[in-house]
C-alpha cells in the first residue's frame, strides 16, 4: 500500500464512530461524542466592557434605585406606632388600683423614656405612664388565681385609622435554636391519638411524658414555652365611663396554618397539660374542660411558627374596622410571662401597616443608599474620562510590556562589579 492510500486509510478511520473498530465489534472509550456541546463549540457573548456601556449603567441604576428607595421610605413614615416595654413594670412601678373600670387609676408613675418609642402624625403632650397591682384572674377553665397586673396609660395624640395590629415583643429569646425548633410532634397536633411509646420516641423529649406515663399534649419545647401573658381591651378614658377599643385574635394567624393542627382524638384522660400550662387548669387537667382546640386557638398556632431571630414581634390582637381616637387609653396586663430569668425584655406594639408591610425604614435607606452611590460613581468615572480619556486597549498598561531592570541572576546570588548580562 502506497503512502497516500495509507493517509486515506487513517482518514476513513477516524471518521468512523470512535466507539467502533475496523471489525465492527464497539470498544470503550472516553472520547468525547463530536456535539458542540461536547466539543465546547457553543456561541457565547463576550462583551467587552467600555466607557461608553458602563457609565450609563451606573446613571440608570441609580436613577432607578433612588426614587424607589424615596417611596419606601416614605411608605414606612407612613406607619404610626406606640411600643412600651413593660418589662420592670412589677417590679418598679408604684403600686395601684388595678380595677380602674371608668375611674382614674391611683398613683401612676411616669415610664423611663429609654423604655418608650413612638411615630405619630402629631406629638404626645403627655409621657406613657404605669402602675401595678395584684388582681383575681379568672382562666377560660373557670380556674381563678391570683395574678400579677401591670397598669399602663399612653395617649394617642391623632385619629389612628384601621386596621390597628397589637404585637407583643421578645427580646433575647432564640426560637431559632435547633433542639427547640425541632421539639414537636406533627401527627400530634394534626390529631392522632399518639401512645405514650410513640411520643417518647418522637422528637418531643425532655417534654413528652409526664411523670405519671402519660403523653403532654401539646408536647414539647416550643408549646411549653408559648407566651401566656394576657391583655385586655384598652378602656378610652378621655370619653365616655367604661369606653373600650376592642381587639380581636381571630385572622392573627395565617390562613394555612390552620391546616397544621386539628380536633384531637384523645380523651382528656389520656394526657396531661405541658408544665407551664398547668397553672391554668385545675389538678385534674383537662378533665373539667376538655382538650383546647388547636385549630381554632390562633395564638398558639402564631406562637408554634417560629422566628429566625432572637428579638421578634408576633401579633396577638387587632382591629380591622373601628379607628382609634385621639385620646388616652388604659391597657390591663396579667403579668406572667417571665424574661428576666433568660435576661430578655417584652414590649407592646400597636401599630398600623402599609402596602410595604410595618414600620421599618432599612430597606428605604439601602436603596437610597446604592442609587446615591451609583450616580456618584458615575459621575467621578465620566469626569475621568473626559479629562484624561483612556485609549482602549492600550497594550502599555500592561506590566508585562514594561521593560523592568532585574538584580535577581540565574544562580540566585547576588550582583558583583564586573558581572555582564
Amino acid at each position: 500500500m502506497s503512502q497516500t492510500q495509507q493517509v486515506e486509510h487513517a482518514d476513513s478511520i477516524s471518521s468512523q464512530d470512535p466507539h467502533q473498530q475496523a471489525g465492527g465489534k464497539k470498544t470503550k472509550s472516553r472520547r468525547p461524542a463530536n456535539t458542540a456541546f461536547r466539543q465546547q463549540r457553543l456561541k457565547a457573548w463576550q462583551p467587552i466592557l467600555t466607557p461608553k456601556t458602563v457609565l450609563p449603567l451606573f446613571f440608570i441604576v441609580g436613577i432607578i434605585f433612588a426614587p424607589i428607595g424615596g417611596l419606601l421610605l416614605y411608605a414606612s413614615s407612613q406607619v404610626q406606632e406606640l411600643s412600651i416595654d413593660y418589662t420592670d413594670c412589677i417590679s418598679s412601678a408604684p403600686k395601684t388600683d388595678a380595677d380602674f373600670n371608668g375611674t382614674n387609676p391611683k398613683s401612676l408613675g411616669t415610664i423611663p423614656s429609654n423604655k418608650v418609642s413612638s411615630a405619630f402624625k402629631s406629638t404626645t403632650k403627655n409621657p406613657p405612664e404605669w402602675g401595678s397591682a395584684k388582681q383575681q384572674f379568672k382562666w377560660p377553665s373557670n380556674k381563678i388565681e391570683e395574678a400579677d397586673v401591670c397598669v399602663l396609660s399612653f395617649e394617642i395624640p391623632n385619629d389612628v385609622k384601621p386596621p390597628i395590629l397589637f404585637y407583643y415583643r421578645l427580646t433575647n429569646f432564640y426560637q431559632n435554636h435547633r433542639r427547640y425548633v425541632k421539639s414537636l410532634d406533627t401527627a400530634q397536633l394534626k390529631g392522632d391519638a399518639k401512645d405514650s411509646g410513640a411520643i417518647r420516641s418522637g422528637d418531643c423529649d425532655p417534654l413528652d411524658i409526664s411523670p405519671d406515663g402519660r403523653p403532654y399534649y401539646p408536647c414539647g419545647l416550643i408549646a411549653n414555652s408559648m407566651f401566656n401573658d394576657t391583655y385586655e381591651n384598652l378602656v378610652f378614658s378621655s370619653g365616655a365611663d367604661g369606653e373600650t377599643y376592642n381587639f380581636t385574635k381571630k385572622g392573627i394567624a395565617w390562613s394555612t396554618e390552620k391546616d397544621l393542627y386539628g380536633e384531637s382524638k384523645y380523651k382528656s384522660t389520656e394526657v396531661v397539660p405541658p408544665p407551664n400550662w398547668q397553672g391554668q387548669y385545675e389538678d385534674d387537667g383537662y378533665n373539667r374542660t376538655g382538650l383546647p382546640d388547636l385549630h381554632t386557638m390562633e395564638d398558639f398556632q402564631v406562637w408554634m411558627r417560629t422566628a429566625g431571630l432572637p428579638t421578634f414581634s408576633k401579633l396577638a390582637m387587632r382591629n380591622n374596622d373601628q379607628a382609634m381616637k385621639q385620646g388616652t387609653y388604659r391597657l390591663k396586663i396579667y403579668d406572667r410571662f417571665d424574661v428576666k430569668q433568660y435576661g430578655g425584655t417584652k414590649s407592646i406594639l400597636i401599630s398600623t401597616r402599609t402596602v410595604m408591610g410595618g414600620k421599618n425604614p432599612f430597606l428605604g435607606i439601602a436603596y437610597v443608599v446604592v442609587g446615591g452611590l451609583c450616580i456618584l460613581l458615575g459621575a467621578v468615572f465620566t469626569a475621568t474620562h473626559l479629562i484624561k480619556p483612556r485609549k482602549l486597549g492600550d497594550h502599555t498598561y500592561l506590566s508585562w510590556n514594561n521593560d523592568q531592570p532585574s538584580t535577581a541572576t540565574a544562580t540566585g546570588r547576588s550582583a558583583r562589579p564586573g558581572d555582564t548580562a
